[in-house]
């Protein structure tokens, strides 16, 4: 089956979860089906939604033999202990003739150039969270033939991208949608063990939260809770911005529900192709209408959505929801107790053990004031920001020249956007050709940038780039990259593992709130449209900065200059007690979270570590003195399935 559309290729792609689904989804109107197997895939959470081998080999054969193609989701995030599945898996799948492969990890790709796995289509999973130029060329140069692009994108930007690259690009048309950038959210893996990243989110995005600011609290419910996404409306316009491939999203889906939305879409694409005059764009809406599982939004397609962008009823039992599963309830996050610092130690001693010679200590900072603290200090490094927090802004170019000035051994990082357009690209290019001998290398955060600046910078990977394994390291070491912060996701067993092998150094977040949540969707427009139904104070932050609050805790929501949000944990990851146990024979950087800080907290805690750097056999003295400034302390990630045969998780 093949449509087009002046010369445009039209791909609908359906959702397949079970193989009831898929046989009759290959009496449906869809070009093409995803599935996933029974691992490496982001439908972890529920049994029997996924294909065993013989199915896929099965399924590959049925859809070729109705002229249709099938792509099978290979899209977690991947440890070391997985590589060698991985491999086995991928050229499993190369046998079985499958069209081609959805990715996340990079890893992925890596073992897919090195093995020279070309027999199946690789295609970016909309969890890489592609959104600029700079990142699908270095994909296409990599062997990715399709980008499933953010769901953050307008179509504009996306016809623009398309023209550049000349890359099939694939979008999110109907179903599920995320508040948070792809790929950027740490929640659930923080505060329940389990990573979003990996199959296994337990949606905290869709818990009932009050927002709370300047000393007022609002009456939101669900402020984090994306409606579905339909572009039924908007064929025209899809096809126009040369959108490839419309994806419906549903695997868990129930089979009638997911069968009869695709063969919606099927039927009103195939009327625009045989009479775009006479195209009629409300036809069958009101039955897809009544029959939705949450209300509708085109979120991003035409511009950022605003508040409109949320449901607004209850999910967990209300008349829309389609399986009334709630995946969880307010947790709070996970205490630094004393039993599991024994926990964490035990597990470390059984490491072998060869201390390195020094471990560096590395500062986020945000303002001027900490920046020259921590040059005064001796901090190792420092990290500038270009997403700076509000009320701080950017550096002054006198600011920058003044701890150039003073840094004596410190080096000075500029620590790009997590997410970078084309207009900051732009900016960012002309500030580095007039200052970037003032800095000493870029932090990372998208692959786009690190295409961008290969070789012409030294460069970090931050956290968010989800480095989770060293085939991934090798992947970013290709473009030059020289160093990796570890990701927030890794348990004990598989980030000693990773720092085992990877090959450059690795730094790891010591110290301080973790940003857990990174958002275009502005949660400060609830303070602004709404009415005040109570009253009350910010229990660990200052009263303008906004908070989510729940009865288990108030997580702060940060400002930056482009009203990006960012959503931090309630309580302090802190390894301090740990740090006399983690040797590896390798110089591991330890880095602070100093954004939200005061210059007096961030100095007792960077002296603090130091203390602790220099002198490792008084880590449990300084713990017991180091009193927290926020809810509490935690070990994050770091306190679930702490030992490798541990299956609590």
């Amino acid at each position: 089956m093949s449509r087009f559309f002046n010369g445009k290729k039209i791909e609908l792609l359906a959702p397949s979860g079970t193989m009831e689904t898929f046989r009759q989804m290959l009496q449906a109107g869809c070009d093409a089906i995803y599935f996933g197997g029974k691992s490496l895939n982001m439908r972890m959470m529920r049994k029997g939604f996924n294909f065993s081998d013989d199915e896929i080999y099965e399924a590959a054969r049925m859809a070729h033999d109705a002229g249709k193609k099938v792509y099978v989701t290979v899209n977690n995030m991947l440890t070391d202990e997985e590589m060698d599945e991985a491999a086995e898996y991928l050229h499993f799948l190369q046998r079985g003739n499958v069209d081609g492969i959805i990715i996340q990890d990079l890893g992925i790709l890596q073992l897919c150039r090195e093995q020279k796995l070309d027999q199946f289509e690789i295609h970016a999973s909309v969890m890489m969270n592609v959104h600029n130029v700079e990142f699908v060329k270095a994909l296409k140069e990599a062997g990715v033939s399709r980008v499933i692009l953010s769901r953050e994108m307008d179509l504009k930007t996306l016809k623009d991208l398309h023209h550049q690259t000349g890359i099939e690009t694939e979008y999110f048309v109907h179903g599920d949608m995320c508040t948070v950038n792809g790929a950027n959210c740490y929640y659930s893996s923080i505060v329940l063990g389990n990573s979003s990243n990996r199959g296994r989110c337990f949606k905290p995005c869709r818990w009932a939260y009050r927002v709370k600011k300047d000393g007022n609290i609002y009456p939101t419910e669900y402020p984090l809770a994306a409606k579905d996404m339909c572009m039924y409306e908007y064929i025209p316009e899809l096809i126009e911005a040369c959108v490839t491939s419309f994806k419906i999203e549903g695997r868990m889906r129930d089979t009638d529900f997911i069968v009869n939305l695709v063969n919606t879409y099927a039927e009103a694409i195939d009327r625009y192709i045989e009479d775009p005059m006479g195209f009629d764009r409300r036809k069958n809406w009101d039955a897809l209408y009544e029959n939705r599982k949450r209300d509708f939004t085109t979120a991003y397609a035409f511009g950022k959505p605003g508040l409109d962008f949320i449901n607004l009823r209850y999910e967990g039992t209300g008349k829309f929801y389609s399986t009334g599963k709630v995946f969880s309830t307010p947790t709070e996050e996970p205490e630094l107790t004393p039993d599991l610092i024994t926990k964490l130690q035990t597990a470390l001693k059984e490491q072998p053990v060869n201390p390195a010679p020094t471990h560096p200590l590395s500062v986020k900072v945000n303002n001027f004031e900490q920046a020259r603290l921590c040059i005064e200090l001796g901090v190792d490094r420092i990290y500038l920001p270009c997403e700076v927090l509000q009320p701080d802004t950017f550096m002054t170019l006198e600011q920058l020249q003044d701890l150039n000035d003073m840094k004596g051994h410190t080096r000075i990082y500029l620590d790009l956007p997590q997410m970078m357009n084309e207009l900051q690209f732009d900016r960012i290019d002309q500030y580095l050709s007039l200052y970037g001998q003032l800095f000493d290398g870029l932090l990372v955060s998208n692959l786009g940038a690190a295409h961008k600046y290969k070789y012409r910078y030294p460069m970090i990977a931050n956290f968010n780039l989800n480095v989770y394994n060293h085939k991934a390291a090798e992947f970013y070491q290709s473009l030059g990259v020289g160093g990796f912060i570890a990701s927030l996701e890794a348990k004990l067993s598989e980030l000693l593992t990773f720092i085992r092998l990877c090959e450059k150094p690795v730094e790891l977040i010591a110290h301080g709130p973790v940003k857990m949540m990174y958002l275009d969707h502005d949660l400060y427009e609830n303070a602004e449209v709404l009415e005040p139904v109570g009253q009350g104070d910010n229990a660990h932050v200052p009263n303008d900065i906004l908070v989510l609050m729940t009865d288990h805790g108030e997580n702060p929501v940060y400002l930056d200059q482009n009203r990006k949000n960012h959503l931090y944990s309630a309580k302090e990851l802190c390894l301090l007690p740990l740090l006399g146990d983690l040797n590896f024979g390798k110089p591991i950087s330890f880095r602070i979270e100093g954004q939200t800080y005061t210059v007096a907290e961030l100095e007792s805690i960077i002296k603090v570590y130091q203390e602790a750097i220099a002198h490792p056999s008084r880590c449990k003295e300084l713990f017991e003195r180091l009193k927290p400034l926020r809810a509490g302390f935690t070990a994050g990630a770091l306190s679930f399935k702490i030992n490798k045969e541990d299956d609590t998780v």
